[in-house]
């Protein structure tokens, strides 16, 4: 089993650190991205089962390159501001439910040091508190043996190291043995990790990133000569998320509301609530007011005839940054002239924004025909081994012309992630917990575009729950998992989300896996094979079914999935 023994923490150190500030936080947390990107491919070999999945690694060390982006050349001082500059780029950038937690440990650690402009050892104790505290809310149903267990064993750890002394070093040496022991544990908290011989990845995860930050600490390499460099390089030093723009409108009715000015900026605060803002802007004269962020930092922009009570509102609630004013009135002219000749067009993109619209996470060219073809507004790529990040998915709903938007998640490691859109987005979201693209396909065909937004929420859920889904890929290393015992490169089945079958033979696991599904209850098959299947083995493959369960209805299409030879759904 690996991990299953803490390796051992030296006391020796060279220095006493008792405070830290902006600039000791950002090399630190560099250092952790550096190391946990050098310890990315064990991490992701941390799998429970032997699938080609999000891989943990992989997003956390995408979800920590998110984090730095704005960080890596930055000479902010202040500790407060690098922690919530931190949490709120890794938030959009989280992938995977490991991801979402981390981001969420990190705005917990944000909220312990606010308004800090250096910290101690009892400071940072409080912020791992917090971000313990923050973790556990971030899931519905908190499952021990996980990266939530870490994170609580560490914020432990930190306190009772802060009680007796306050050299920061030594703390982060008790945080890091409390983490690895906590590592350690964590199959016997969570028998799927102790079946499979592995520690919990996420909380692997978790654990390296403090071990890189300790190596700054002391002052060792968190890998290769180059490896912190090649980090800051792979994080661009400017924000790249493009701020939702709103297109000024030309038509008959809204022209005369919008002349005067146009206002934009940068709004950064505490506790800002979107919704109220909006609404005060508007109440104030705003026209075509858009205002989207979250509780620190707002983009606002509007129209209006007096850009500085807007601005003077502005002010008492934070600091204003990037002010843009534009005079609109000698625009109007323009307006006048093109309005007869939009004013249809307006209308239409009108009637669409009030209509609902549905965002879906696809992964295979054969798959996103199927989804488009079922009217999908808006695919964003990602699955396995691909997750898309929060900011992916939320610039998908904020880039859609409706105010409603239904996300179909097809894949369980991306379900947290969708979730957190919700309260991201200035829209209504709503998130159907499809854990697999037939899942999210039987969603997208119960779609009805003449019902509200809660019938077609509650419909397209239950469709999704009828959907019994197999998937048919390799194994990509040896594990016994109970009684059964899959080596790598056999072909495995997975049932629903479990392991449940493993062979040599391609057709015997197959057979096998439709047995276990019960087959003979079911009336319709889909087979949708993937890129390293051909159609006519596809063909051959529905033959072959269609011989030993003569009552099935069985359709062939192309999904052009990678890693998974077969998806099959049954209804």
């Amino acid at each position: 089993m690996e991990e299953t023994k803490p390796r051992p923490i030296l006391r020796q150190r060279s220095r006493r650190v008792s405070v830290f500030d902006g600039q000791d936080l950002r090399k630190a947390i560099l250092a952790g991205a550096a190391w946990l990107e050098e310890n990315r491919e064990t991490i992701n070999a941390l799998n429970v089962f032997p699938v080609p999945d999000g891989d943990t690694g992989s997003n956390m060390a995408a979800t920590m390159k998110s984090a730095i982006r704005n960080i890596a050349q930055s000479e902010e001082k202040s500790a407060g501001v690098i922690a919530r500059q931190v949490a709120h780029d890794a938030l959009l950038g989280a992938r995977g439910n490991s991801g979402v937690i981390l981001s969420q440990t990190l705005r917990g650690i944000a909220a312990g040091l606010e308004n800090k402009a250096t910290f101690n050892a009892q400071d940072l104790a409080e912020a791992f508190q917090k971000a313990s505290e923050l973790a556990y809310r971030a899931v519905i149903k908190p499952v021990e043996g996980t990266i939530l267990t870490v994170v609580r064993e560490v914020a432990e750890a930190a306190k009772r190291s802060a009680e007796h002394q306050n050299d920061l070093i030594i703390e982060m040496q008790d945080i890091v043995a409390a983490a690895r022991q906590a590592v350690a544990r964590t199959p016997e908290l969570l028998p799927t990790l102790k079946q499979a011989g592995v520690v919990d990845a996420g909380g692997q995860g978790f654990c390296t990133i403090l071990e890189g930050v300790l190596r700054y600490m002391r002052g060792e390499a968190t890998s290769g000569p180059d490896s912190l460099s090649d980090t800051l390089a792979a994080a661009p030093t400017s924000d790249t998320t493009t701020p939702r723009e709103t297109h000024t409108k030309k038509g008959r009715v809204t022209i005369e509301e919008e002349f005067g000015y146009e206002v934009v900026f940068l709004l950064r605060g505490n506790d800002l609530d979107v919704e109220t803002i909006r609404q005060t802007i508007i109440d104030m004269g705003g026209v075509s007011t858009v205002v989207a962020g979250d509780e620190t930092m707002l983009k606002v922009h509007t129209h209006t005839l007096t850009p500085g009570k807007i601005l003077d509102y502005g002010v008492g609630l934070g600091s204003l940054l990037d002010i843009n004013i534009e005079n609109l009135q000698e625009q109007s002219l323009t307006y006048a002239a093109e309005s007869d000749a939009e004013h249809a067009e307006e209308e239409q993109k009108a009637e669409v924004s009030n209509q609902l619209a549905t965002v879906a996470v696809v992964s295979g060219e054969g798959f996103e025909k199927v989804f488009r073809g079922l009217g999908v507004s808006s695919i964003v790529s990602g699955g396995q081994t691909m997750n898309p990040s929060i900011e992916e998915l939320l610039d998908a709903v904020e880039k859609t012309a409706a105010e409603k938007i239904i996300i179909l998640p097809n894949n369980s490691n991306v379900i947290l992630s969708a979730q957190q859109v919700v309260s991201l987005s200035s829209k209504e979201v709503y998130v159907i917990p499809c854990k697999t693209l037939p899942q999210g396909i039987a969603a997208l065909i119960s779609f009805n575009y003449e019902a509200d937004f809660t019938t077609n929420c509650e419909t397209m859920t239950e469709a999704a729950r009828a959907i019994q889904t197999a998937e048919i890929t390799t194994a990509v290393r040896s594990v016994q998992l109970g009684t059964l015992h899959v080596r790598e490169g056999d072909f495995i089945g997975v049932i629903n989300g479990n392991l449940s079958v493993a062979n040599s033979d391609m057709e015997e696991t197959l057979h096998d896996t439709l047995q276990r599904m019960n087959i003979n209850r079911y009336e319709i098959v889909t087979i949708y094979y993937g890129d390293s299947v051909t159609a006519e083995q596809a063909q051959e493959t529905a033959r072959r079914i269609k011989m030993n369960y003569s009552q099935l209805e069985i359709e062939v299409v192309d999904g052009g999935q990678p890693y998974y030879a077969y998806i099959i759904s049954v209804e």
